[in-house]
């Protein structure tokens, strides 16, 4: 049996980097908009090529971490397909349950990287096609699933949903801005049954209906929906967890140089939930509730990845393996505040 499964996108991702000119408009979170030359052509100063996706970061993550994991995404019959494919076995991630669309292309990006921060210009792709028919159920079984479904693949949220609790399964959930946009309810209703949702603060605000500038009002609403645990991730500002005990607030490491922000959601969270199944096998298989030391071993753990992972190029290149958040010094000092709810 697999320690965890990855269920969602995988994509093809070309980096398109170059000092691409900006100009303030207040209708974008970051206030800024990118200004490209209408009927022209421009150069940029450097590309580069890689793979990305929720359900391949993440799985990555996992892999490197040392357990068994598998991703369950849907690729196009193309080149781009034998690349992501061939990315996964080199990081030791089983790709048997990997789907396939004949008359749709692999879901494919194009990021355009400036100081850090990038636009994505998206296509879906076979990622959007998933159905239920896509597998055999069976072989879905797992000790966890980490979900996160792009696009229109999101129809199959709710069979998941039930399939995980009828079997024991627990889930890692991190809604897209689409699937909470256009399925909220169904979300609201299914997070009875889920282990850990990770969060943005803007879809945790959208989620709920209520301005993260009041974090603990957030908190205590969403810990009226699901008996897991909760981490609401806040940019530089850090990242806020609750377990329905305490609620645990942390910043981020220092002295790190942001290369690309991309994948740093799914680093966090692909993170967090590694640091719970550390824990778990320390418990030796006992059934027993996360404790105040477990949540704060995972929140260093995804927070560590994460800025491992914004410190290189690619959503995926800079996570860390399980010798390496171990060792290195750097990742031992992070103070994480507990406080009871």
């Amino acid at each position: 049996m697999f320690d965890v499964i990855t269920i969602g996108s995988a994509t093809k991702d070309n980096y398109l980097i170059s000092k691409f000119k900006l100009i303030d408009w207040p209708e974008t979170p970051l206030k800024k908009a990118i200004v490209l030359p209408f009927g022209e052509k421009m150069g940029v100063d450097d590309i580069y090529s890689t793979v990305g996706g929720n359900a391949v970061n993440a799985s990555i993550t996992f892999a490197r971490q040392g357990f068994k994991t598998a991703c369950a995404a849907k690729l196009g019959v193309d080149a781009a397909a034998e690349e992501l494919k061939s990315r996964l076995k080199k990081e030791g991630v089983n790709t048997k349950l990997i789907a396939y669309s004949k008359n749709t292309p692999t879901a494919y990006s194009v990021l355009l990287l400036v100081n850090g921060e990038r636009t994505i210009l998206g296509y879906y792709g076979a990622s959007n096609t998933l159905t239920l028919e896509d597998w055999n159920f069976k072989k879905l079984k797992s000790k966890w699933w980490y979900l996160s479904l792009s696009g229109e693949s999101d129809k199959i949220f709710r069979n998941l949903i039930n399939f995980a609790k009828e079997n024991n399964i627990k889930i890692a959930f991190n809604p897209t801005g689409h699937h909470i946009k256009h399925k909220r309810q169904e979300i609201l209703e299914a997070l009875k049954d889920i282990a850990f949702l990770v969060l943005n603060e803007s879809e945790a605000a959208e989620l709920t209906g209520i301005s993260f500038e009041n974090p603990l009002k957030a908190f205590q609403t969403l810990d009226e929906w699901t008996p897991g645990i909760v981490a609401v991730t806040r940019g530089d500002r850090g990242v806020t967890v609750s377990d329905g005990k305490f609620i645990y607030t942390a910043g981020i490491f220092k002295d790190q140089t942001i290369i690309d922000r991309t994948g740093a959601g799914d680093a966090f969270g692909g993170g967090f939930v590694s640091g719970l199944i550390h824990r778990e096998k320390l418990k030796k298989g006992k059934d027993e509730a996360f404790d105040l030391e477990d949540i704060k071993y995972a929140t260093r753990l995804a927070s560590a990845n994460a800025t491992s992972v914004v410190e290189t190029l690619g959503a995926s290149e800079g996570a860390l393996t399980k010798e390496k958040f171990d060792r290195e010094p750097r990742w031992r000092d992070f103070e994480i505040e507990a406080r009871p709810l």
